[in-house]
């Protein structure tokens, strides 16, 4: 889909969210609601009522904002009650301008999910980090959580005591390094054409909606709308056997969608196959996700939607074929 003069046409939104920003107790994030379904906050911040409907609540990955699950959305096969959040330092949220803690992700979404829905649990649904920050803290709050969906978020590869020493030294040069920073792209059309070569099977006009969403206006074009502070090293080794734990005290249903042809998994070794993660995720679903790469949720919207829907309603996984 392209305009007349050859640039790519921006997705046009069927369902059109409401944002706002939360105060939290470490500062205020972005949040989009979708649907009349959706409560009202007041001015605190705090949800008048519980939804008449499970709230549903999406978490973005790393680099990505929570705008992007629109596509999602719009093609969801009934109206309900969703939220998005921008992840701190990210999209609409505001930057921090200093090192983030990865663990401040749980507590973030712990306080989100006090004020959003206080009085009855939620279905979480994350892609990449924020699927992996799904699958940990529906066993770190199970009762907080109706139902547990990650969509190619498997966990990292594992490390050993060793490995921290060059983490820490790394983490310390950096810090004594000049502030990160992202370079600028002259435009949003520029920015598209760096994505179109990174995401190829993304369709032009949601490859131009990304752009916007990924990116904010600066002197001389546009940069990422993400603090660079992200770019420095997490100081904190990964520890599979945590978060293993961590999934194993899961009482929801869950579900991992693993992208058929993902980038990802071949990085985990052993802990990559499918019959590992089955093993990993023994108390519930792991399949593949036929015809994606990493961002199945911005490649096959309808079809994603389609099993994600026919999960939390407890149905039959239902036939895709011919859905993008």
């Amino acid at each position: 889909m392209t305009t007349a003069c050859g640039l790519s046409a921006v997705y046009q939104p069927r369902c059109l969210p409401r944002l706002a920003h939360l105060p939290l107790r470490s500062g205020p994030l972005a949040v989009r609601w979708w649907n009349e379904l959706a409560p009202s906050t007041n001015a605190a911040g705090v949800a008048d009522a519980a939804p008449t409907l499970p709230l549903t609540v999406f978490l973005h990955g790393f680099l990505d904002t929570g705008e992007t699950w629109q596509f999602l959305v719009d093609e969801w096969p009934q109206a309900r009650p969703f939220l998005a959040l921008d992840w701190r330092g990210f999209g609409a949220s505001p930057d921090t301008g200093e090192p983030y803690w990865f663990p401040q992700y749980y507590a973030d979404l712990d306080d989100l999910l006090d004020r959003v829905s206080p009085d009855a649990p939620v279905n979480l649904i994350g892609h990449s980090m924020g699927g992996n920050i799904a699958l940990a803290y529906a066993g770190l709050r199970p009762e907080r959580v109706a139902a547990v969906v990650s969509l190619d978020g498997h966990g990292l590869p594992r490390t050993t005591a060793g490995d921290a020493v060059d983490v820490y030294r790394r983490w310390l040069a950096q810090l004594r390094g000049a502030a990160p920073t992202f370079g600028c792209y002259s435009s949003l059309e520029a920015f598209t054409q760096v994505l179109a070569k990174r995401h190829s099977r993304l369709r032009p006009d949601r490859l131009a909606f990304i752009a916007k969403a990924w990116t904010r206006p600066v002197e001389g074009g546009y940069t990422l709308a993400m603090d660079p502070f992200h770019k420095l090293a997490n100081p904190v080794n990964y520890r599979r056997d945590e978060m293993e734990a961590c999934w194993a005290a899961i009482t929801a249903p869950m579900l991992v969608l693993l992208a058929e042809q993902g980038e990802f998994r071949v990085g985990l070794g052993a802990d990559g196959t499918l019959e590992a993660l089955r093993r990993a995720y023994a108390r519930g679903q792991v399949l593949e996700f036929p015809g994606v790469t990493h961002s199945l949720h911005h490649q096959r919207p309808a079809a994603v939607a389609a099993w994600l829907a026919a999960f939390l309603a407890g149905q039959p996984l239902p036939d895709i074929t011919g859905l993008e």
